[in-house]
């Protein structure tokens, strides 16, 4: 674990704050759920270390599931969080979640969703991913194949993710913000998807933004943002920042062996 490095924050005219509150938020796992696993261990010890705090925050940025081979125990442990006595659990959705809602609604957007690593998804809950170039009632057989393997729990899970998570001078979500556009009339699209715009301003947003979504070999700790999605799947890394009051830093789980190789996205 390492400190985020002492910045000016200019535009809140204070050093940003959480409030009080402890929160941890997580970057993208695809699938990694031997990661997460480390992770939330590392997260639990630090967490009894801290008296006085009240109940952990846990802010998932979405991307719970594709590429890595276990999508579905993700999904599993994140349930399973929302149970854990002192543990506030805010999962937010990120665009693989919604292909794979997509996918359920709409059988014709498989072959873009399986391109884009959700085949290991399907093979997770036991379905047999299709080849991209079949007919579209192969692909309606699937997605009814995916519907009944889904557990009803799983179902509500994925239709409750939220879109934004707000925590004193910090907010949360999946890609990022469009410029000059307050967080409560914010676009989903731009909310799962957005990239060059948000990660080109230099302007100060209402708040300093947490973000995955754009996989970095480091997490970008800047000024006005910090990016947490360090490619977990092709990189065996996985991060969380850690905000604290004013506090702020870094905790890590990284594989053992030769990490797994994807093209992130």
């Amino acid at each position: 674990m390492f400190g985020f490095g002492a910045k000016k924050h200019r535009a809140l005219g204070h050093a940003p704050s959480t409030d009080g509150r402890l929160v941890y938020a997580v970057g993208d796992v695809h699938g990694r759920l031997d990661l997460l696993e480390d992770l939330l261990g590392q997260i639990a010890e630090d967490a009894a270390a801290v008296d006085d705090a009240g109940d952990t925050v846990l802010v998932f940025l979405g991307d719970y599931i594709d590429r890595g081979a276990y999508s579905r125990g993700v999904i599993d442990c994140l349930i399973g969080l929302s149970t854990v006595p002192g543990v506030e659990l805010r999962a937010l959705k990120g665009n693989h979640e919604q292909a794979m809602l997509g996918f359920l609604d709409d059988p014709e957007v498989g072959p873009g969703w399986v391109a884009q690593g959700g085949a290991a998804t399907l093979v997770s809950y036991g379905v047999a991913a299709p080849q991209t170039r079949i007919p579209t009632d192969i692909w309606s057989q699937a997605s009814v194949a995916l519907a009944e393997a889904l557990p009803a729990e799983h179902v509500r899970f994925l239709q409750g993710l939220e879109l934004y998570a707000e925590y004193g001078d910090y907010v949360f979500v999946h890609a990022g913000l469009r410029p000059g556009v307050p967080i409560e009339r914010q676009n989903e699209k731009d909310l799962l998807w957005i990239r060059d715009e948000f990660l080109e301003e230099t302007r100060a947003f209402p708040k300093i933004v947490v973000h995955g979504h754009t996989p970095e070999a480091e997490p970008f700790l800047g000024e006005h943002r910090l990016g947490l999605d360090t490619g977990a799947y092709a990189t065996g890394i996985l991060t969380a920042a850690r905000l604290y009051g004013t506090e702020r830093s870094i905790l890590q789980a990284t594989a053992h062996g030769d990490p797994q190789v994807a093209k992130a996205s």
